[in-house]
């Protein structure tokens, strides 16, 4: 019994992690899915900025919305998901050098969410189920597509489900005490997973049943509550892996500890506990909920999540100051940070995706949750960069930054293409900076959101020129070139790690570059762990005062956007009939 173990396993000889081969062939399968679902994400949504852009317009009407709606499935819920399975199986296995139990259901899990997906999509791009990514009622799609998709959900809940189990068994053996903290946020994330995913069953099924003639159209007011239970939840799955692996990045490139590692996983509950309520943000407009229920929801329960945001957004560069200054930069306010490893992948992923995270996406999110605001801004092209600049160039990158990690170490080879990691991220956020500007912009202009021809030359009963100001054409252009350079970032992604897997040297210690002295030690600073007191030879200093620095300026940069929202919200004539 005891060889048959041994075989199922294998110790990592770069982290010394024993890792349990079932788990490893899974997070490989998950992992490769996931990679080309945003390959084919990407391509999609190329094709979509070009028809955007008006002096191209590239696609005709009905393939553009053909390709908008498969772009939104396949991006915000197929990569992203694959990816986080992929995380949970890490997160609860290996991570913990813990063996998997029940395999058979991580792979009825994979199997699901395989053919679940890969049926939705193809219903969506043949045409069959043209709803967009929220498929509100009484748009309607074959029952072929909405049963394909609670079949992927279905595969989801018993991958958390699997999860959860794992983390069970591994407590029962006495595997692990206290949960790393790259553990203790996938904990919240699968939490948060099965919330969303219960919430879209319980709005799609009945639109299931709708489709096969077996019960009346769904009341489209109760459909999108429940919808956006799934809809803004998975985002909030997202932003707790995010955070998990933006402290493991600040680990394993720099030896980064938590501050207050306590502090940092209260911050975690707090997004369990309140920021599936802000989901509510999204159907503000809507007149069947009274004030008081949109009040309530998007601002004194999201407000609760943006606190445990700040937290983070403080305590993850103040983690790497510390480290950094240890390090010997202690010179000034910022000489830590020229002196930063901005030439590896890890952190330059995890420098972008905090800062389009939060800068940009972050304030715009808690702006558009002013019920004032969200009625002038959320059918614009605001929204769009709003959530793009969250789940696109937040969450994404964090992943990307992770993989070039943990796909050499999973899949045993070297990293090929290293010069390209190295210039990846930030090729990838720039386009996606340019793209979320002249988006957001164009928005700020009164360009609407989801539709073809933003020039409208159809009306000819009442015309709507919103590309008369020339400034607007400039907003587009910035819109096709952001996404042209964002693309180009993205495929440098793909190329790098599916060459790896395909071609890349096979070694059992493959080269990680700038790693962290300690990265591995039994409680993994990978893991965000604060591992063993250090004893400060500053002790009696502020430790961060740079980061300090910083964090009063994006208070500042807060403060005056959302000032500034409020007087530009008061020179709007307002007019109700």
């Amino acid at each position: 019994m005891q060889a048959a173990a041994v075989l199922q396993q294998r110790r990592c000889q770069v982290t010394d992690l024993v890792v349990d081969r079932s788990a490893e062939h899974q997070i490989m399968a998950h992992a490769v899915t996931a990679v080309v679902y945003l390959a084919i994400g990407g391509v999609l949504a190329l094709l979509i900025a070009l028809t955007r852009w008006q002096a191209v317009h590239l696609l005709p009407a009905t393939m553009f919305y053909e390709l908008l709606s498969a772009h939104g499935l396949v991006m915000l819920i197929f990569w992203i998901l694959f990816f986080e399975v992929a995380g949970l199986i890490f997160a609860s296995t290996i991570l913990l050098s813990s063996r998997m139990v029940l395999p058979l259901l991580g792979w009825v899990a994979y199997a699901m969410m395989l053919a679940g997906s890969v049926v939705a999509m193809t219903q969506m791009l043949t045409g069959q189920a043209t709803v967009m990514f929220t498929s509100y009622p009484p748009l309607r799609a074959t029952p072929v597509y909405y049963g394909a998709v609670l079949v992927f959900a279905v595969g989801v809940i018993v991958g958390v489900v699997h999860f959860f189990v794992n983390l069970l068994a591994a407590r029962r053996r006495g595997d692990v005490g206290t949960l790393p903290l790259f553990t203790f946020a996938m904990l919240a994330a699968a939490i948060l997973a099965l919330w969303s995913l219960l919430s879209g069953a319980a709005a799609l099924i009945p639109t299931f049943l709708w489709s096969i003639n077996l019960m009346p159209a769904p009341d489209p007011g109760v459909y999108r509550l429940l919808y956006w239970g799934l809809g803004h939840g998975a985002q909030q799955v997202n932003l707790a892996a995010m955070v998990g692996i933006w402290y493991a990045l600040a680990s394993l490139v720099v030896g980064a500890k938590p501050l207050n590692e306590g502090l940092s996983r209260v911050a975690i509950v707090l997004y369990v506990l309140f920021i599936q309520l802000g989901s509510m943000h999204h159907i503000l407009a809507d007149a069947g909920l009274n004030t008081w229920v949109k009040n309530i929801n998007t601002s004194y329960f999201m407000y609760a999540a943006v606190i445990a945001s700040l937290i983070h957004a403080f305590s993850i560069p103040a983690a790497v100051e510390r480290a950094l200054r240890g390090q010997g930069h202690r010179q000034g306010l910022f000489t830590w940070l020229r002196r930063a490893p901005w030439g590896e992948p890890g952190f330059a992923a995890l420098v972008v995706s905090l800062l389009m995270f939060g800068v940009l996406g972050g304030i715009s999110g808690v702006i558009m949750g002013i019920p004032s605001v969200h009625l002038i801004q959320h059918n614009t092209l605001i929204a769009p960069a709003h959530f793009h600049m969250t789940v696109v160039a937040g969450t994404t990158l964090a992943f990307m930054g992770l993989s070039y990690y943990l796909v050499p170490l999973i899949f045993q080879r070297q990293i090929l293409l290293p010069s390209w990691a190295r210039f990846q991220p930030y090729v990838y956020g720039l386009g996606m900076l340019i793209w979320g500007l002249g988006t957001g912009l164009a928005g700020h202009w009164g360009l609407p959101r989801r539709h073809w021809d933003v020039s409208f030359s159809s009306l000819t009963e009442m015309r709507v020129d919103l590309l008369a100001n020339p400034e607007v054409g400039v907003f587009l252009a910035l819109l096709g070139i952001g996404a042209l350079i964002a693309v180009i970032g993205g495929a440098m992604f793909v190329r790098t790690i599916v060459g790896t897997i395909a071609v890349g040297r096979r070694t059992a210690t493959p080269d990680l570059g700038l790693v962290a002295p300690d990265a591995f030690r039994p409680l993994p600073a990978v893991a965000g762990g604060s591992g063993e007191d250090e004893v400060d030879e500053h002790h009696g200093e502020f430790e961060v005062p740079g980061t300090l620095v910083l964090s009063f300026a994006f208070l500042a940069l807060f403060i005056f956007l959302y000032g500034l929202s409020w007087v530009e919200m008061g020179e709007i004539p307002w007019r109700f009939r």
